[in-house]
């Protein structure tokens, strides 16, 4: 009998530490995911940034990230604006796949929504077991719609749903999740919370909030966006003194802040090029202030950085993009399908992966982030994607997988379409009128700034982007880029 109370008390004990074991092993595996924080500039130009070659701006903490991870050279966006630009880089799909591929405005306040049928990057991260939060501008569907933000999979959204109110840096309240939060003393004639800090303290107060569990932190901030706005005046001075005397912006009617307020417009500036340099670096010092909360609860060593824009650098509210040289002496701007317009940067701190101080000619676009999420949490894409995986060139492996070519359209301003296969890139313009409208013809090799159109020297290839531009476009009834 005294035998039998043994072997049975060993038989439970036995159990009970395997479940501990087993429950232990559950955890050790939980926290060993990596949380990964992805910081999106607003119209940011590739050669804003130090490390890309920026000499009028300093940019210390992102050009910091940059020297402890990866460089990639020749990163492309989405498309050229914000909304299709954001679709393709939550869905994994490119602009002639992806539902959104233009801003098309909901009123009063919101844009065209996100079906909710579409997998998305924080439905994926949910799934795998994060903790999710988007800090910033969102413009993928107002609240309630199917785009609401935690509808496609953020446990937590602050900051501007609506882009169009995202245009101004001292709205009259932001959204916490469907609640508004209003901004003490702006009324839109009156300006005292710049809403970029107040979104920004809330995306370090995630981090606390998040920290003993694994965590995707989606940070679209609204800088450099237009209007020119900072709230940084040691900043500004700083700037006023390097740039000597300006040309004034003059806003148009209904653009200043007052009674009669436009919303979705710009405010003049009496010293554009300084208050855009001091908003860039005011962005920088926040890139800054989130590693340094990284460090300060020791999430360093398991946390992923990620630095990138949605877009080329802007021209509206005052902005002089060339004098910053901005695009990087590359050709066009934002709303542009040159390499202005949509090659911007990224940068990518992966700690025991990516080496420090490295760069990558890797040719990878928005829709690559998806399936390289995938692949970083163990989670399978079950649904067709465009995007590649560039896992293999963040951990420095031989073995990457190249795209046959990328593909971009854009359906405002008459419509455009571009690609590029190998070094070769296409460009058509005003294909509302004419799908079969004139292409243009590029080698980003010999010519970078797409200055010499080729394409009456290189028929057979023009006859094979044709064919491409018609089979990879997929309508949609909503964003049409044919009439």
């Amino acid at each position: 009998m005294k035998l039998q109370f043994f072997l049975f008390f060993f038989l439970i004990i036995g159990l009970i530490s395997c479940g501990q074991s087993k429950e232990k092993s559950n955890e050790e595996t939980e926290s060993a995911k990596p949380n990964i924080i992805f910081i999106l500039a607003d119209d940011l130009g590739y050669g804003d940034l130090g490390v890309t070659g920026q000499t009028k701006i300093e940019t210390p903490n992102i050009d910091k990230l940059a020297g402890e991870g990866m460089l990639f050279t020749n990163h492309y966006t989405g498309t050229t604006v914000c909304a299709p630009s954001r679709s393709a880089l939550m869905t994994g799909l490119h602009t002639g796949h992806t539902p959104i591929r233009g801003n098309f405005e909901v009123q009063p306040e919101g844009q065209y929504p996100m079906p909710d049928s579409i997998m998305t990057i924080p439905k994926m991260m949910k799934k795998a077991g994060y903790a999710t939060g988007a800090f910033g501008k969102w413009g993928l569907g107002f609240i309630g719609t199917s785009g609401d933000p935690n509808n496609q999979g953020f446990d937590k959204f602050f900051g501007y749903n609506c882009q169009r109110y995202a245009h101004r840096y001292y709205p009259e309240y932001l959204w916490d999740n469907n609640q508004k939060v209003m901004l003490e003393g702006n009324d839109w004639t009156n300006k005292t919370t710049y809403a970029p800090e107040v979104i920004h303290q809330e995306s370090l107060k995630f981090i606390e909030n998040n920290k003993d569990k694994p965590f995707f932190m989606f940070v679209p901030m609204v800088t450099p966006h237009a209007e020119l706005a900072t709230s940084d005046t040691v900043l500004l001075k700083k700037y006023r003194e390097k740039f000597g005397e300006e040309k004034p912006y003059l806003a148009p009617k209904g653009h200043d802040y007052g009674p009669d307020i436009i919303i979705p417009g710009y405010q003049s500036v009496e010293y554009p090029r300084a208050v855009y340099a001091s908003m860039v670096e005011q962005l920088d010092r926040q890139v800054g202030e989130i590693i340094q909360k990284l460090e300060e609860l020791g999430l360093t060593e398991n946390t992923i950085i990620i630095f990138a824009s949605d877009n080329g650098p802007h021209q509206e509210g005052g902005n002089d993009p060339d004098f910053f040289q901005s695009n990087a002496g590359r050709r066009g701007y934002k709303r542009d399908l040159y390499e202005g317009g949509i090659r911007t940067s990224l940068i990518v701190k992966w700690p025991g992966k990516t080496k420090p101080g490295s760069q990558t000619d890797h040719v990878s676009a928005f829709w690559d982030f998806l399936p390289t999420f995938a692949e970083i949490v163990g989670e399978k894409v079950e649904s067709k994607i465009d995007g590649i995986s560039f896992v293999p060139t963040l951990k420095g492996e031989s073995e990457q997988m190249q795209h046959e070519y990328l593909y971009w359209e854009f359906v405002e301003l008459g419509g455009r379409q571009a690609i590029r296969k190998g070094d070769w890139k296409a460009v058509r313009l005003n294909v509302k009128k004419d799908r079969n409208a004139p292409i243009e013809l590029y080698n980003l090799k010999d010519d970078p700034s797409e200055s010499r159109n080729v394409a009456t020297s290189n028929p057979e290839l023009v006859k094979e982007m044709a064919k491409l531009f018609e089979s990879t476009h997929v309508p949609n009834p909503v964003f049409k880029l044919f009439e």
